[in-house]
């Protein structure tokens, strides 16, 4: 599919876009050409598709949606992202929206209607509801909401209004919009049959309609990599593992990581499937924030796109962007305008090459995973798919070791260096991706 094939491209509008912090429901803003501006340098930067964080009608930060129908106004109005979808189809590049399905904002509609009429509205059955109780906004009433976040309140799936009017407005997305995926945010809260219900809804409508669930726990989910379910999670467990990794010069922990998931060993968890990679997101600090030798960011990249699954990068991050936690996240979440371009220029043409790399090799979209060699500090591995072999070799430390990496002869396609596999010179710091000649 698509979506095995490209490099993702994560964006989180209002930050991105630089609107204010709080909605204040008033005038639209527009703001969404910034992002349209960006579509050329995209394109040549290698990505087939973009990933949007909340961008519907929210209170704060677009999770806690109240219009599931209406564009942010702080971004713009709902013609204005319909052309910004065209002219991404236009470069070749998909679009995938975050579906917030678990949770509401409180000043959603039905959820304010509970708080003016409590039992004298049907709508109290959309959530779970404890009249007998109160909250922390002093309702008069308690009720579940996200992990203990007041201001995000939980709706009752099992509920057949609830589901029609979510489902509904998947529907329009597709429709209005044309709109290529759906990432379901914390999607380890949604029951399974939700996974199958969305599937045969988006499949009325796109029949490659992308479902990559987001899971933050290393935890197995296989069982919902499916057809009839999602088709790829989020894989939290490798990013864990490669910032820590690099981070202690303990290569086995990654490599622990990788075998655990996709090598061809019987209990492999995620053999066959491809999950959604990355080095940072929105909720997480920036690889060049959180990686301590700087040296290593090119390698970390090289992973990213070399190990199986889907790569995805960050807006900012291709350009060393820093960023950490704190203060609702906006340092993770910055303005495009604030991020300074020229950083690490070696960065940006090194993500160009290994997206090239990517797309023109069914071994590194599809193949097996097996280790060749590993220490501490340097580490080679192998990926194959209908005869064609790619070796990858990755060294975080300052010397210069010999490793092996396979038989014969192969070409380094970041350089087009030809090297014998067996007898791999690293020099400190880097990377290669050999294809067996």
């Amino acid at each position: 599919m698509w979506f095995d094939e490209c490099t993702f491209y994560q964006i989180y509008p209002l930050g991105f876009c630089g609107a204010e912090r709080e909605n204040d429901f008033g005038q639209v803003c527009h703001r969404l050409d910034k992002i349209g501006k960006e579509i050329p340098r995209l394109k040549s930067l290698g990505i087939g598709a973009v990933l949007f964080n909340p961008l519907f009608e929210s209170e704060r930060h677009g999770y806690d949606t109240v219009d599931f129908y209406r564009v942010d106004r702080r971004l713009g109005a709902n013609e204005e992202f319909k052309e910004l979808v065209k002219k991404f189809h236009a470069a070749g590049i998909r679009v995938v929206l975050d579906g917030v399905f678990n949770h509401t904002g409180r000043e959603f509609p039905p959820f304010r209607e509970v708080r003016e009429k409590r039992e004298g509205t049907d709508y109290r059955f959309w959530f779970n509801i404890d009249f007998w109780g109160n909250s922390p906004y002093n309702d008069g009433f308690g009720y579940q909401n996200w992990e203990g976040h007041p201001e995000l309140v939980k709706l009752r799936l099992e509920n057949t209004d609830v589901q029609n009017y979510l489902m509904d407005a998947v529907r329009f997305w597709i429709r209005e919009f044309d709109v290529d995926g759906l990432r379901l945010d914390v999607s380890y809260l949604l029951p399974p049959w939700f996974f199958e219900l969305l599937r045969r809804t988006v499949r009325e409508l796109k029949e490659d309609f992308f479902l990559v669930g987001e899971v933050i726990h290393c935890t197995n989910f296989a069982q919902n990599i499916s057809p009839a379910r999602l088709d790829s999670i989020t894989n939290y467990e490798c990013y864990k593992g490669m910032i820590s990794a690099f981070n202690s010069e303990n290569l086995f922990e990654i490599e622990h990581s990788l075998t655990r998931l996709f090598s061809n060993e019987p209990w492999a968890l995620y053999t066959g499937k491809r999950m959604l990679n990355f080095v940072d997101n929105h909720d997480v600090p920036r690889a060049c924030t959180a990686l301590k030798e700087k040296r290593n960011l090119l390698n970390l990249y090289t992973l990213l796109f070399t190990m199986p699954g889907i790569p995805c990068v960050y807006y900012g991050s291709e350009y060393g962007q820093e960023g950490n936690k704190g203060d609702g996240d906006i340092h993770l979440r910055p303005c495009i305008d604030g991020i300074d371009q020229s950083a690490h220029p070696e960065l940006v043409a090194h993500i160009k090459k290994l997206a090239a790399i990517r797309a023109a090799s069914r071994a590194l979209q599809y193949g097996s995973y097996a280790k060749a060699t590993l220490s501490n500090k340097w580490f080679s591995f192998l990926r194959e798919c209908g005869g064609e072999r790619i070796a990858v070799a990755i060294n975080i430390s300052a010397e210069t070791p010999t490793l092996r990496a396979g038989e014969g002869e192969g070409e380094n396609l970041l350089t087009g260096e030809v090297c014998n596999l067996g007898e791999l010179r690293l020099p400190p710091f880097s990377s290669a991706v050999y294809r067996k000649l």
